[in-house]
């Protein structure tokens, strides 16, 4: 199997940029997700690695071989391209039963037919779809024409799978259970694949590298807990997490024995940087902290009102208040907390980070050391 690599890939609609000078490797059986919001250029850059869009400029290798370049006037017919791509709408043949649709491919190839039907058995068993194969699409739930589709797209054996936003006609419990079958089907096929979509819980399961982007421009590029646990700036912060970090408007009030005094209004943080930088007294800053890295309780801490409670069963989300300040936590199961009543917060982590408020870059993770009122 390839790796694909975009070198300096731009692509422009008349006056707008799309995708911004993209440098991205992806490497042989790698799960990415490419993912951000709605317009950042995620689905384009599916569709220009697919062949389907024209970049402006820049080249595209898919293993040792150029696929696309703009100085050369190289750009290769995405039949010749040795991809798969799975649409979101499926688009199977609707007169046609599951077996035909998944060796339609494979007939216009010139395949034999004993080939054929081995291959369609095959991804039928793999795709547990065996008994589904005299049936029509109209006779189909939506996780069974998804899995046909998959079958259709996997039988001529591409190289790479290329999948735009193919979970979400699904309602939310077959959209976990068919995350559950991609995942085992890439470990059972030993491919690559590269996945469009918005949903950050879908990208965080099931990739093992997320590209994240922003307006056309590459935010990060990492494994799913690196971009959680060290996110390069205040937007990958703000995207990935639900609910979202915390974030601390706070400014340097002094440096003391290598830590920074930092100050929020009546608020008063100890902050030790993992890696101590020179930072400018006076300066703004933004300090975030997961939710998931609070401590609530009734006895000991940085004291604050509890303003919302919203249990889900699982899991219970807090907002508490601190004079004008508002926080976010989440605690684990039951919780006997309630509105209005008086709780105590602490922070027992070292993953707290300190950004840079002007340019909005991770500066250093850390502990707080202590937090309380001036």
């Amino acid at each position: 199997m390839p790796d694909i690599v975009l070198k300096n890939i731009t692509k422009r609609f008349g006056n707008t940029i799309a995708v911004k000078d993209l440098n991205l490797k992806i490497e042989d059986k790698d799960f990415v997700v490419l993912l951000g919001p709605s317009g950042c250029g995620k689905t384009t850059t599916l569709r220009m690695i697919a062949g389907l869009e024209t970049p402006t400029e820049g080249e595209i290798y898919i293993g040792n071989r150029i696929v696309f370049s703009s100085q050369r006037g190289i750009d290769i017919s995405p039949d010749k391209r040795d991809i798969g791509f799975l649409f979101q709408n499926y688009a199977l043949w609707p007169h046609m039963t599951v077996y035909q649709n998944i060796a339609f491919g494979l007939e216009n190839l010139k395949w034999k037919r004993e080939e054929i039907k081995k291959r369609v058995q095959e991804l039928a068993y793999l795709l547990k779809i065996e008994g589904l194969l005299d049936r029509y699409p109209s006779e189909l739930s939506g996780g069974q024409q998804q899995r046909v589709a998959i079958a259709r797209t996997l039988a001529p054996k591409p190289k790479v799978l290329l999948m735009d936003e193919p979970l979400s006609n699904l309602d939310a419990k077959l959209r976990t259970e068919m995350r559950s079958e991609l995942k085992r089907l890439h470990k059972e096929i030993d491919s690559t694949f590269i996945y469009v979509t918005h949903d950050q819980l879908e990208a965080m399961t099931l990739a093992t590298k997320i590209s994240l982007m922003n307006e056309g421009i590459l935010q990060q590029f990492s494994p799913p807990l690196e971009i959680y646990d060290k996110p390069v700036n205040l937007f990958v912060a703000d995207f990935i997490g639900n609910p979202t970090m915390n974030f601390i408007n706070v400014k340097l009030n002094g440096v003391k024995a290598g830590r920074y005094i930092l100050i929020h209004n009546e608020v008063e943080i100890l902050f030790q940087p993992s890696v101590y930088k020179d930072l400018d007294i006076g300066e703004d800053f933004v300090l975030g902290i997961r939710p998931e890295d609070i401590e609530i309780g009734k006895d000991r801490g940085l004291q604050g009102i509890v303003y919302s409670v919203l249990p889900s069963g699982m899991e219970t989300v807090i907002r508490v208040k601190i004079g004008e300040l508002f926080l976010t936590l989440i605690t684990f199961g039951r919780t006997a907390f309630s509105p209005d009543e008086v709780c105590y917060l602490n922070f027992p982590t070292d993953k707290y980070i300190l950004f840079d408020k002007r340019e909005g870059n991770n500066i250093t993770l850390g502990n707080i050391i202590s937090i309380e009122k001036r």
